[in-house]
C-alpha cells in the first residue's frame, strides 16, 4: 500500500492529541485515564516549581493536586513504579508486559561494575526477611556504609541491594513519604496477572507504544519504553503488518520521514480537532518533549535539559520550561517557586524567534503563571 502522507500541521496536532495536550486542561479529572493514555509518567526529585510527575499530570488537567498520585501508587487498579528510559510510574494494567523488563534490568545490573559492591545473596535475603516481618521499609531503615573512597555517586551496599531487587521485580514501591521510597515484597504490591510469553510481551509493548505515539519510526517505538531492542521491534512489525500502516511524516523543515502508524490512522486524523489555543508551561521531563529529536523534527523546537550542564556552558538556564501554545512552541521560561516567600518567581523568559509576543499572548502567559502559582500553593507571581 502506498504510504499515507501526513503533513506537518496534522502531525503536530495528532501528536499533541495523543499526549493529552490537544484540548484545554479542564473538566472532570480522570487521573488513571491520563496515566493509561500516556503509558508512563516520568518521576524526578527536582522541585524547582513542582516535581516533574505532578507537573506533567497537572498539565493535562489543572484540577490535579499532588496528594492524588499517592492514593493510586501500589493500588491493584492504580500504578506501579519501575524503569522505562528513566524512573516512571506505569498503569498496573501494564504489569503483564513488564516481566521481561524486570529480567532485562537484572541481567544488565549483573554485568555492571557496582554489582560486586552490593550485599550478597545472604545479605539480600536478610533484607527480604526484615521487610516480610516489619512491612515496607525505606533505605533509612538500614545502615551499611560505603567502603573505600566516597565518590559523588557512591551508595552503601544496602541501597545497591534494594535497587537491584527493585529493578529485578523482587521488591516494589509500596508508597512514598515526600519523595522517600518504601520497598515491599513484590507479591504484596503486584496483583496476580496472566503470564505472557516473551514474544507476546514484545508485541504488547510495541502496539502500546505506537498507539501512544500516533506515528513513529522503529527507533521511536523502541525508545518509548526502552524495554525492547531494535531487532525485536523489527520482528514485531513484520508479525503485526496487518495492524500497521506505512506513513510519511512531514517535518517542520519540510523533510518527509518514513514511519509506522496504527491501521486506523486515517480515522484518527479524520477525528482530529484543532489544537486548543490554551497556553501551557510544560515540564522539562514532559513526555511530549522528552524525545528531543522528534520534538525538533516535528516542531522545529531546539530544546535540551541543562540542569546537569555546568553553569558556564548553559545556553538557557538550570531548569527552563518550554511554552506550548496551540500546535507550536512559542517560547521558554525559567520559573522558581519560593514557598517561604509565597511567590512564584520568573527568572528569565525567551520568546521563540519569529513569534510576536503582543499583549494578548502575554496575557495568556500571565494567566498560566497565576494557575501555576495556585497549583504549588503560593500567593503571587
Amino acid at each position: 500500500m502506498t504510504p499515507l502522507k501526513i503533513d506537518n500541521r496534522t502531525a503536530r496536532t495528532l501528536w499533541l492529541a495523543t499526549q493529552g495536550l490537544g484540548t484545554a486542561p479542564t473538566g472532570a479529572l480522570d487521573l488513571m485515564g491520563i496515566v493509561r493514555a500516556l503509558g508512563f509518567v516520568q518521576l524526578d526529585s527536582i522541585q524547582v516549581v513542582a516535581r516533574a510527575h505532578h507537573h506533567i499530570l497537572w498539565s493535562r488537567n489543572q484540577n490535579y493536586r499532588e496528594p492524588m498520585l499517592d492514593r493510586v501508587l501500589g493500588a491493584a487498579d492504580g500504578v506501579f513504579e519501575h524503569f522505562t528510559h528513566d524512573a516512571s510510574i506505569l498503569p498496573m494494567d501494564f504489569l503483564p508486559f513488564w516481566r521481561r523488563q524486570f529480567r532485562r534490568k537484572r541481567e544488565r545490573i549483573e554485568t555492571a561494575g557496582w554489582y560486586s559492591t552490593m550485599l550478597d545473596a545472604e545479605g539480600r535475603a536478610l533484607i527480604r526477611a526484615r521487610i516480610a516481618i516489619e512491612g515496607p521499609l525505606s533505605t533509612h531503615a538500614f545502615d551499611t556504609k560505603v567502603s573505600g573512597p566516597k565518590e559523588m555517586w557512591s551508595r552503601p551496599p544496602h541501597k545497591l541491594a534494594l535497587d537491584y531487587m527493585w529493578y529485578a521485580g523482587e521488591l516494589a514501591t509500596s508508597h512514598r513519604v515526600g519523595f522517600v521510597k518504601y520497598y515491599d515484597l513484590a507479591e504484596r504490591v503486584f496483583p496476580e496477572h496472566p503470564a505472557l510469553s516473551d514474544r507476546d510481551q514484545v508485541d504488547g509493548l510495541c502496539r502500546a507504544a505506537l498507539d501512544r505515539l500516533g506515528f513513529g519510526t522503529p527507533g521511536e517505538i523502541k525508545a518509548f519504553w526502552d524495554a525492547t531492542d531494535r531487532a525485536e521491534v523489527a520482528d514485531w512489525a513484520a508479525r503485526d503488518a496487518g495492524r500497521i500502516r506505512a506513513v510519511e511524516v512531514e517535518g517542520a523543515d519540510g523533510v518527509w520521514t518514513p514511519a509506522l502508524a496504527p491501521a486506523d490512522i486515517e480515522a484518527r486524523i479524520e477525528a482530529l480537532a484543532p489544537a486548543t489555543s490554551r497556553l501551557r508551561i510544560l515540564n522539562p521531563f514532559d513526555p511530549a518533549v522528552r524525545d528531543r529529536a522528534r520534538l525538533m523534527r516535528l516542531f522545529g523546537f531546539d530544546y535540551r535539559v541543562e540542569m546537569f550542564v555546568p553553569a558556564a556552558k548553559r545556553v538557557w538556564g538550570y531548569y527552563v520550561f518550554p511554552i506550548l501554545e496551540g500546535h507550536r512552541f512559542t517560547g521558554r521560561i525559567e520559573v522558581k517557586a519560593d514557598r517561604k516567600a509565597g511567590t512564584l518567581r520568573v527568572l528569565d523568559f525567551w520568546p521563540e524567534p519569529g513569534v510576536a509576543w503582543g499583549a494578548p499572548r502575554r496575557a495568556k502567559l500571565e494567566a498560566e503563571l497565576d494557575r501555576m502559582a495556585r497549583f504549588v500553593g503560593v500567593a503571587r507571581v
